[in-house]
């Protein structure tokens, strides 16, 4: 029964609507702060480890430091000097060129690989579960560790690559140390540390597949190739989308691999936007904080900007 509150009744009944009234007005309080509870911390950790360093970057690109107003403080602003600094230096053209190669290359052949893997491992045999676990290998790997294997490799005097070379009879190459093969074998190297990310993703949306749609494909008459391009790719197209965003973002800000590697070299022929920002801020004798900072504001810009597209296009599926 509802509870009157002019109503006289017993003692037990005005009790019990007490405790109603109490019970509801406790509710939404708790709820409030579990929510707080929740929230607060994710706040902070975003606020301190995302908000602070954006800002503190802006805040570099557009002011004059110097190594004793870093320390000291008291930088002059100078607006969009920085900038202005790094679009006019011929460096910036190579570098974005050779970011623009690397990333694209990149993400072409580990999603091609990392998809071939996932239908290999999707179809279901003996072993299976430990050669996905082996795939994991370079990508559990440090990319330290990694980065220094593909250096050994691919040295030009005591690389297993060369001496492989030698082998059948090929002649050696400078992988590392030439203008035309630098790039090349960083992208490489990259290429195999991203195609482990590549394959579980893609082998995870495959299970999300119903069978039921092969068996009506099957059933149709369609041959194999007709069934992945038709069933599995388009069914595959959210998960393909998130995984060449997440990759377009790890490849743009790839440092490691190629330092270790190539240090940008020889010639600025390895150089990409993370390498160049580097080693503007700490390469040199005279840190250039500033141009540094714009340098990694625009690698943050491409992300952005590849982040909404990804956004927009998803809600143009989502509306169709």
């Amino acid at each position: 029964m509802p509870c009157r509150p002019l109503s006289p009744g017993p003692r037990r009944r005005r009790r019990r609507c007490g405790t109603r009234r109490r019970r509801r007005s406790r509710l939404p309080v708790r709820s409030r702060l579990a929510g707080w509870a929740f929230l607060v911390p994710l706040v902070a950790y975003l606020a301190v480890c995302y908000a602070y360093p954006l800002f503190t970057n802006l805040d570099l690109s557009v002011r004059g430091y110097t190594v004793r107003s870093f320390v000291h403080g008291g930088a002059p602003l100078v607006g969009f000097a920085n900038y202005l600094t790094v679009f006019g230096d011929p460096t910036f053209r190579s570098a974005l060129l050779n970011t623009v190669l690397f990333t694209a290359v990149s993400l072409f052949f580990q999603y091609a690989i990392g998809l071939a893997a996932a239908l290999f491992f999707a179809r279901g045999f003996r072993l299976s579960a430990t050669l996905r676990a082996l795939f994991l290998v370079p990508w559990l790997l440090p990319l330290i560790v990694s980065a220094s294997t593909w250096a050994w490799l691919l040295n030009s005097e005591s690389g297993l690559v060369n001496a492989a070379l030698k082998v059948v009879g090929l002649d050696p190459v400078n992988w590392l140390t030439s203008p035309d093969f630098s790039l090349v074998s960083v992208t490489i190297a990259n290429i195999w540390i991203g195609i482990p990310f590549n394959l579980v993703v893609l082998y995870s949306g495959l299970q999300n597949i119903p069978r039921e749609v092969y068996e009506a494909s099957a059933l149709d008459g369609a041959s194999g190739w007709q069934t992945f391009w038709h069933v599995t790719f388009p069914l595959l197209r959210p998960v393909s989308a998130i995984t060449l965003l997440l990759g377009l973002v790890y490849t743009l800000k790839v440092f490691d691999v190629i330092w270790i590697m190539t240090k940008g070299g020889p010639s600025g022929s390895s150089t990409t936007l993370a390498t160049w920002s580097y080693e503007l801020g700490f390469g040199n004798a005279l840190p250039r904080f500033g141009p540094s900072a714009a340098v990694g504001n625009v690698l943050i810009l491409i992300a952005v900007v590849a982040g909404l597209l990804y956004i927009r296009t998803q809600r143009r599926q989502e509306l169709s």
